[in-house]
């Protein structure tokens, strides 16, 4: 098997995981630098926990909706999963959530001879709208900077109220709430542009932003490309299930517990159906997003499940390859496209995500 992982009980958060090509062993996921501390005794589960990606439903954190008064990112990402079954390559876990009565059942597979990870979420039982999604988080310390893109973007927009507080430590520095077209060229709160596309970056702050994607196909991307350590970390979605993709940029702009600036070249690549991280309310509630006619909840139906697939894959880089430019679908699995000509064809199951 060229894949391996773990997964945390608490919060179902997937880490550390290994993808093997050859003789090297590629490690993409970050995990926060208090886990393994006695502090993370004292925080929520969820951060107590923090590292590689976890499921979230709902997604962000807000205040409580009809009722419903969830946990930041809910219950899945704080709650204790059973695991059900677990052989070498694939984990099933199961969760019976309080807040709002439901199933999840949560598989995780590898496969021999692929280099992707493959991740299914089934909702059963649960009845109402709900914001949704993943939580992947790139580690850019370990494996140096990165170039990052994502299919073509149809909106895209710097979150509308603060990010930070610098009267309790937090820092931002783009333009809250600017709209953009393009990655590289991003409102900054001094009146410039910045470069999104490039990471490490802004040294300091905490960003983020949301992006939804124009591919008339039934699949959508984000891309990284590490030139340093010579691979690409891609994922794949279906838009009708994770309709839009949040990119968290941490930098050391928190200095408030645990974080205490430490916390920094780390990129969250979270494909979500949300308002942001804003939470169940702000999703739900009409929003300048449902406004333009982008999904920020998916309705789970009582007596027909939900499953919400996902794929993350590596794979190493020929010479010239400089950035990913597009993802096609071939026979064989994708062609990963490089702005400067080169293309990588990958193995990977895309029917999974049909």
């Amino acid at each position: 098997m060229n894949v391996s992982f773990d997964m945390t009980k608490t919060g179902g958060q997937l880490g550390p995981v290994k993808f093997r090509i050859g003789r090297r062993t590629i490690q993409p996921f970050n995990t926060a630098p208090w886990t393994n501390k006695p502090e993370a005794k004292k925080l929520i589960p969820l951060l107590r926990e923090l590292r590689g990606d976890f499921f979230c439903a709902p997604f962000g954190d807000g205040p409580a909706w009809r009722g419903e008064a969830h946990p930041p990112h809910g219950e899945p990402a704080n709650s204790t999963w059973k695991v059900t079954s677990s052989e070498p390559g694939r984990l099933t876990a199961t969760l019976r959530t309080r807040v709002r009565p439901g199933k999840i059942t949560k598989v995780i597979e590898a496969r021999d001879g692929e280099t992707n990870l493959y991740q299914t979420h089934l909702l059963e039982g649960f009845r109402g709208r709900m914001c949704l999604g993943h939580h992947a988080m790139l580690d850019f310390n370990r494996n140096g900077a990165g170039h990052i893109s994502t299919s073509k973007l149809r909106l895209a927009q710097v979150l509308p109220v603060p990010f930070e507080n610098p009267a309790q430590g937090g820092y931002s520095s783009l333009k809250e709430g600017a709209w953009f077209r393009r990655l590289d060229s991003v409102p900054t709160a001094d009146g410039r542009k910045t470069d999104l596309s490039r990471y490490p970056a802004r040294e300091g702050f905490e960003d983020l932003v949301m992006l939804h994607h124009k591919d008339a196909e039934d699949f959508a991307w984000a891309a990284v490309v590490f030139p340093e350590k010579k691979f690409v970390w891609f994922s794949l979605k279906n838009p009708a299930h994770l309709a839009s993709t949040v990119l968290w940029h941490s930098n050391g702009g928190r200095h408030y517990a645990p974080w205490n600036g430490r916390h920094r070249g780390v990129l969250g690549v979270e494909d979500v159906t949300a308002y942001f991280h804003l939470g169940l309310a702000a999703s739900l509630e009409a929003n300048p997003w449902s406004g333009k006619g982008i999904p920020t909840a998916l309705n789970l139906g009582k007596k027909k499940g939900t499953r919400i697939p996902y794929i993350m894959g590596v794979a190493l880089l020929p010479d010239g390859f400089d950035s990913v430019a597009a993802i096609r679908r071939t026979d064989a699995g994708i062609r990963l496209e490089a702005a400067g000509g080169a293309h990588i064809d990958h193995a990977v199951d895309t029917t999974f995500i049909r």
